[in-house]
């Protein structure tokens, strides 16, 4: 398949007229070809545009016709094949097995919601007979359903690039949902999305459906971003990135006339709590696998163990001596871009040069596009003191907080923002410290996990991947998971309505 360097819009390659901009490759920081093209606001207009004109139809289509066209989507993702995977490769430095896992987590991803639409249980169909005998007043027909929001803008992520980009999450629950999406590729990775955007185009096509359904636009910088939240054909937003950057669109959402929601995933350090009979018991095993999951794809995951909270004493002295060792181990790896290398070395600094954070262990070195894994650690009053240090650093960066005892813990755990995850590690005799505390941390995160760690998010019914702002900007949702559906839907009562102007689904008695 060749890139171009083209705007997918209205089923058509469009050459874009604004900045142009190359790929690079992430592990030489080589130019990349072709170049691509910025799209103008014109280009945003015109693609939001023919999303609102191709919602009626789409939003209509039947659940057979909806969940087919997933399942094509993801049949043509697989037939780019290993062109796609080296293209990724080349722009995000990612090794190929990361990244076949990545394609098969994006194509079960859009499996899983097919079936979800097939299932049909999403629409919450409701049924509430009329009563015209009832006293004091008859009661009237009520039946409801849920159905599509509209058009939805989705921003690619730039550690995912395919699993949280083109296709991914927010496209895939968007279109199950019956909205058709405009996505702004991420452009850290243009030939990838490229690529799988032209397979969405293949689907959309094949499946007979609007060629507005679906478009895919480039930016150099903010601006086509930026109008599309802002474009009145647009009702729902989902995005995966920085605090900065989601907060930027949740202002641009609110200030519209018609304000929208921004479903933004942001920015988490996904607390470990260490409890102290497990420390006791095996300090040294749980510090080799913290580390394993702190470096994995050199930290760039929005789950990655960031903060270990634990109660000082021999078992955590016994943890950090593990985790130490097996840190500066660790080799030197390749970040996504250079603005998040640059981010990387900039947060490891401020944390080596503050007065009350120590420096435990530096990983291996290696060239100018790699960069080493850190361990840190710092006390409970110096965290408490200083809001500072609960700032993410996105990376293989990791932070120890030595508590003095179980209510200096709790008091740092009750300081803690909103976070994707917690993890707790427990043995049986630590049981009743930890129920005393899980109340604390249903509301402090959207996922809480036993002897593990939150890397490795499974696609499932009943996983949450969210958590209370900054971790998400909207707690009650997710974006992984079938669940994720219903941040586009929204429910519509029909009330007496005669059996002829009711939709299909709700035409019984």
């Amino acid at each position: 398949m060749t890139i171009s360097g083209d705007l997918l819009i209205g089923g058509v390659a469009v050459r874009g007229a604004a900045k142009e901009f190359k790929g690079v490759n992430a592990a030489t920081g080589a130019s990349l070809e072709p170049s691509f093209a910025s799209a103008t606001t014109d280009d945003v207009a015109k693609a939001a545009a023919l999303a609102w004109e191709a919602f009626p139809v789409y939003r209509e289509t039947s659940l057979e016709q909806r969940a087919a066209f997933l399942e094509a989507i993801a049949e043509a993702i697989i037939e780019i094949g290993d062109e796609l995977i080296v293209r990724a490769m080349e722009e995000t430095g990612l090794p190929r097995g990361r990244l076949e896992g990545e394609r098969g987590r994006t194509v079960g991803q859009l499996r899983l919601f097919a079936k979800e639409v097939r299932d049909g249980a999403f629409q919450e169909l409701r049924f509430d007979p009329a009563d015209p005998e009832r006293k004091p007043a008859p009661k009237p027909d009520l039946r409801l359903r849920n159905l599509a929001v509209g058009p939805v803008a989705v921003f690619g992520a730039s550690n995912f690039p395919l699993a949280f980009s083109v296709a991914g999450g927010d496209t895939a629950s968007a279109l199950a949902a019956g909205c058709p999406v405009v996505v702004k590729g991420h452009s850290a990775h243009p030939g990838t999305s490229e690529l799988v955007g032209k397979a969405v185009q293949k689907a959309v096509a094949a499946s007979g459906l609007p060629a507005g359904t679906f478009a895919l636009l480039f930016d150099a910088g903010f601006e086509v971003g930026q109008a599309l939240v802002a474009s009145d054909h647009i009702r729902a937003v989902g995005f995966t990135g920085s605090r900065r950057g989601g907060t930027a669109l949740m202002k641009i959402a609110s200030e519209r006339k018609q304000p929208i929601p921004v479903y933004a995933e942001m920015s988490s350090i996904n607390p470990v709590i260490l409890f102290p009979n497990a420390l006791e018991n095996r300090g040294e095993a749980i510090g080799k696998a913290f580390v394993s999951s702190l470096v994995l794809g050199a930290g760039q995951f929005c789950t990655n163990p960031g903060l270990i909270l634990a109660i000082d004493g021999d078992g955590l002295s016994s943890f950090v001596a593990s985790a130490t060792a097996a840190l500066a181990e660790a080799p030197a790896q390749t970040m996504l871009t250079g603005g998040i290398c640059e981010a990387y070395r900039k947060g490891v600094a401020q944390l080596a040069a503050h007065g009350d954070v120590k420096q435990l262990a530096t990983g291996k070195a290696g060239g100018a596009q790699e960069v080493s894994a850190n361990l840190f650690e710092t006390t409970a009053t110096a965290f408490l003191a200083h809001t500072s240090l609960q700032e993410e650093v996105f990376g293989a960066a990791g932070l120890i907080v030595r508590c003095r005892d179980a209510a200096e813990l709790a008091r740092v755990v009750d300081a803690l923002e909103g976070q994707l995850t917690v993890a707790l590690h427990i043995d049986d005799a630590d049981l009743p410290a930890a129920k005393a505390l899980v109340p604390t941390l249903e509301l402090l995160a959207g996922r809480v996990l036993v002897n593990g760690f939150g890397t490795g998010v499974e696609v499932s019914p009943a996983m949450v991947h969210g958590g209370p702002f900054p971790a998400t900007s909207d707690g009650r949702t997710t974006s992984v998971g079938t669940l994720a559906i219903y941040r586009f839907l929204r429910p519509v009562s029909y009330q007496d309505f005669p059996q002829e102007l009711l939709p299909a689904p709700l035409r019984k008695a």
